[in-house]
């Protein structure tokens, strides 16, 4: 099968829908002025779009001309972050508060780039296509409302295979892809925390007649990741980060609660389970020992990552003939990222993989996804159109 280049113009288009999207970022499942941008990139393409109801998803579905009576899903993710950007672009947010900082930019315009090429192929294409631009992958997770919605009943024919890639800002080389098959990321879960100790308050000069929170819900925090080191197998890694510790409003005053809200990332389910227990334990024992309460309440993540081993094995050899072989790297571990193709991934044979655009000479020490100073080189876009649309090209006519 001859693999078609990404026209210049088309390389161009895309680039520049990266950055006006980068622009532009916004959170969560509402996305209403990015869902705009991607049908307006799409107008004129023979393409059946439907807008999402409780979020602001497109789905296009691509009738291939030589259809078979099957579908293959390609996926984009469009929601921005939190984050306040600290690089020194011409397109840098507008927005402030929030930056693209994950790199969904660039996979809604690849996603959009594939559209293309495969409605300039579509009298080839042997069966139908669809299209999967999904808001809130950061949070609350779009792509369970999706599936909710029908997305998988789009073409009305069954869907063999998905796929979707993800870009890095650090660790690899610029334009290398990396994946491997089974678990890739977050095993049974990225679940959060949040652990609310409860004392009682009183003036900071007399600490004995109050029960502090603020000492205890340090002692807590230091007592989990001790529990994280003691407690559970080094070979079977699991990730426990507090990342927020509140309590108190004035230097002089104990407050009656503290607060710690924590993400735990675990590799299979038993293991889930068992660090559930052991947190709740540790929280609530240490609180009991100074006479005060701990409640934990947990928001459940999303489930692990797995790449079928077939489809992985395809899309890898679709990597490589299209790009050379030195151009793909194999990922010795899963990693601690959670991801909600997931959930498609779970009903539909997938694969998933990352996509290197660090612009960097050294990779290894620039700033990673999520940093407010990750920064993705787009000169990777078209090669991620270029391999979604290969890939739903080759699997279509692939018989199995």
């Amino acid at each position: 099968m001859t693999t078609p280049a990404v026209p210049a113009d088309l390389a161009g288009d895309i680039i520049a829908l990266r950055r006006d999207l980068h622009r532009h970022p916004e959170l969560g499942l509402h996305n209403p002025a990015t869902q705009q941008r991607i049908v307006d990139a799409l107008a004129g393409l023979p393409l059946e779009i439907t807008r999402g109801r409780d979020c602001t998803s497109v789905v296009a579905v691509l009738r291939g001309g030589a259809g078979s009576g099957r579908a293959v899903l390609l996926r984009g993710d469009m929601d921005a972050l939190p984050v306040t950007e600290d690089l020194p672009l011409d397109f840098v947010s507008q927005e402030p508060g929030l930056m693209h900082a994950c790199g969904h930019d660039l996979h809604v315009a690849g996603l959009v780039g594939a559209a293309r090429l495969l409605c300039a192929r579509r009298a080839e294409l042997a069966g139908d296509v669809i299209f999967m631009f999904q808001p809130g992958e950061e949070g609350p997770g779009g792509a369970e409302v999706m599936l909710r919605e029908g997305l998988l009943d789009a073409a009305g024919v069954p869907v063999v295979a998905a796929y979707a890639l993800h870009v890095a800002a650090a660790g690899e080389r610029l334009g290398t892809w990396f994946g491997r098959p089974g678990p890739l990321m977050a095993g049974a879960a990225a679940d959060e925390a949040v652990i609310q100790i409860v004392g009682e308050g009183g003036h900071g000069s007399q600490p004995h007649l109050a029960k502090d929170p603020v000492p205890v819900a340090c002692e807590i925090v230091l007592a989990m990741q001790l529990m994280v080191t003691r407690q559970f197998n080094a070979m079977e890694p699991m990730v426990l980060t507090v990342g927020k510790i509140a309590g108190g409003t004035k230097d002089n005053i104990i407050p009656d609660d503290a607060v710690l809200e924590l993400t735990l990332r675990t590799f299979d389910d038993e293991q889930r389970r068992t660090a559930h227990t052991a947190i709740a334990r540790v929280a609530e024992g240490i609180a009991s020992a100074h006479g005060l309460t701990a409640e934990v309440t947990w928001l459940m993540g999303y489930p692990v990552t797995i790449n079928d081993e077939t489809e992985y094995a395809f899309l890898r050899a679709t990597v490589e003939e299209i790009f050379g072989a030195e151009r793909y790297v194999d990922m010795p571990h899963p990693e601690a990222g959670a991801e909600d193709f997931a959930f498609v991934a779970g009903r539909v044979p997938s694969a998933y993989v990352f996509l290197s655009a660090c612009p960097a000479d050294e990779p290894g020490s620039a700033p990673d996804n999520h940093s407010p100073r990750a920064s993705f080189d787009d000169a990777v876009v078209p090669d991620g159109a270029l391999l979604l649309a290969e890939l739903a090209m080759r699997r279509l006519a692939d018989p199995r």
